[in-house]
């Protein structure tokens, strides 16, 4: 997992108000908890919170937080984006031990070439997993080298990194293999489906 350290401040405006005069400042409303801590309010500098969530791993990042002359390790668990923008508008941070273990989603790549004739669907993009804090993998790769029609890829069946544990169900089909429709099969759904409206053009208008 990437680790990236980064400078935080208190805060000490809250509300919209505080939030909209945070963000004109160049930096992130941020809410610090966990640990059995009272939840802080801090910001963090937009530009250097961008820079770390452009990682393969995007928000799954272990930040060291430079809070009042102290270090502190901590995970984004909720990611506020602008809607038009895509600013970073607020985020919700908790804290985390070295040796920790905790639970995050993790993206799915796709590696490997499928069975020429079938068609890859991927049905599940991230997964739940449980790893050592400092140890979260950025992505779990889904090897999908000569996967063929009518079969399918579980989540029990992936490879993960040593000491990651899966937490999501075992059973769950991540990628399904489904058959290339042939150009004649498609000629002949276009050719179906000409004739019928043809047919409901052609049909009588009912009687008042």
């Amino acid at each position: 997992m990437s680790e990236v350290r980064i400078a935080a401040e208190p805060r000490t405006e809250f509300g919209k108000g505080g939030a909209r005069r945070t963000r004109r400042a160049g930096k992130v409303p941020a809410v610090l908890y966990g640990h059995g801590q009272p939840p802080r309010h801090i910001a963090l500098p937009a530009h250097d919170l961008l820079h770390a969530f452009k990682t393969d791993a995007g928000t799954n990042v272990l930040l060291t937080l430079e809070l009042s002359g102290q270090t502190e390790l901590a995970l984004p668990k909720e990611v506020q984006r602008h809607p038009i923008r895509g600013s970073y508008e607020h985020v919700d941070l908790v804290l985390v031990n070295r040796g920790e273990h905790v639970s995050v989603e993790v993206a799915l790549v796709l590696i490997g070439e499928a069975d020429p004739d079938t068609l890859v669907d991927q049905q599940v993009t991230a997964l739940s997993v449980k790893a050592d804090a400092a140890s979260l993998p950025d992505r779990i790769e889904v090897d999908i080298t000569g996967l063929e029609a009518g079969h399918g890829i579980t989540a029990a069946q992936l490879e993960l990194p040593q000491g990651v544990e899966l937490e999501a169900d075992g059973e769950l089909v991540v990628v399904q293999g489904l058959a290339k429709r042939t150009v004649a099969q498609m000629e002949a759904d276009l050719g179906e489906t000409a004739e019928g409206t043809e047919g409901t053009a052609a049909a009588p208008a009912a009687s008042a």
